[in-house]
């Protein structure tokens, strides 16, 4: 890549408040911004914190901007196109697509609208229209799987995860390397339910897990239903995107949560002031992208501080949580001691690592 994610990201933060300053004295339209959300708002996960993003845009810019949003979308068939085609042809200046299968049909649109400009949340494909971004969630993982190698007595982690593509594949990844680092035992048995929101599939792949002897669960999917199974069932869980301790206040021990707000501040700042150009970012804990949640009472405090002390290192660059050795499931090295992964290997994550059960093919 020409532009690291993470250089972007600064540069985009870096713009000055006063940058939206000649077009609001200058003009009393509002700019327009829309989103297109894979999934309901509804009170946690995925699209709820995109959807804290855009509140936080207009409490940020005020009059000067109008928002709007399609919740719900499928990624199948042609409704993303259909819906990002009539955002733009209803005058918006800027458009976010948040979920990784409205890629195509993004892309799509943006060649039709090249005076719109269009960002693409987990995606690779850009254009001198279309910007991409996305958020470092396996740095999240790594401090989760820390807590859960400490917190397990079966040695068996539940996963249920949406689909095999890297963004998701990173994450657990991630989790059991943390985990080893405390306790070599661990292993991760995963599900896949096919679907980034369906609380009745994730309940049922998380049922399924904690009966094959997982005492912790997580998931990488978009409802609470992991964290409100495992509260009913009496075992660990985390959440994800959002804190879900209130889904699961006895058990859940912390969540993965994720925060939009300053880039679609920034970035509607920089489509405002013309100085808007296509990239790519890729933020993590260091840039607040990625946080962990409140950590449950359950947790012990030596627990707690020696996450904090990881994450201080993953945000110094001192600890890099894909550094070898690491084997695959077939005991293959991928990562050779001395060695870490590029970004580009991280973005294109298609194994297992060794003591993941579970196939992506």
């Amino acid at each position: 890549m020409t532009t690291t994610r993470r250089s972007l990201l600064q540069a985009s933060l870096a713009l000055p408040a006063a940058a939206m300053l000649p077009r609001a004295a200058g003009a009393a339209a509002p700019f327009n911004v829309g989103f297109v959300y894979v999934a309901p708002i509804g009170d946690a996960g995925w699209t709820f914190q995109h959807e804290l993003g855009r509140k936080a845009l207009v409490a940020a810019l005020g009059d000067s901007v109008k928002t709007s949003f399609v919740e719900n979308v499928p990624e199948e068939g042609a409704d993303a196109e259909r819906v990002i085609r009539k955002l733009a042809t209803d005058g918006n200046g800027l458009i976010f697509t948040t979920s990784f299968g409205f890629m195509e049909p993004t892309l799509k649109v943006a060649k039709q609208f090249p005076k719109v400009k269009f960002e693409h949340c987990t995606g690779y494909k850009r254009a001198a229209n279309l910007a991409t971004y996305s958020a470092r969630f396996y740095e999240g993982r790594y401090l989760t799987g820390l807590i859960a190698g400490r917190m397990t007595k079966s040695n068996v982690i539940g996963y249920v995860a949406a689909f095999p593509i890297p963004e998701v594949v990173q994450g657990i990844n991630a989790v059991l390397l943390a985990a080893r680092t405390v306790n070599p035992n661990v292993t991760i048995k995963v599900v896949f339910v096919s679907s980034w929101f369906d609380p009745g599939k994730e309940r049922a792949a998380a049922d399924t897990l904690i009966s094959q002897g997982a005492d912790v669960v997580m998931h990488h999917t978009d409802s609470s239903a992991v964290v409100q199974g495992a509260e009913e069932k009496g075992v660990w869980s985390f959440g994800y995107d959002s804190d879900m301790l209130r889904f699961g206040p006895k058990t859940n021990l912390t969540s993965v949560t994720m925060h939009w707000g300053d880039y679609y501040i920034e970035r509607t700042k920089a489509a405002i002031a013309g100085t808007w150009k296509s990239g790519d970012v890729w933020g993590g804990l260091k840039t607040g992208m990625v946080k962990l949640g409140p950590l449950n009472a359950a947790v012990p405090d030596a627990v707690k501080a020696e996450v904090a002390a990881v994450q201080a290192k993953i945000e110094a660059g001192t600890l890099v949580p894909f550094a070898g050795p690491i084997k695959d499931q077939k005991g293959a090295m991928k990562v050779a001691a001395g060695k870490s992964l590029s970004d580009g290997e991280i973005l294109g994550m298609d194994w297992f690592a060794e003591g993941v059960q579970g196939k992506l093919g």
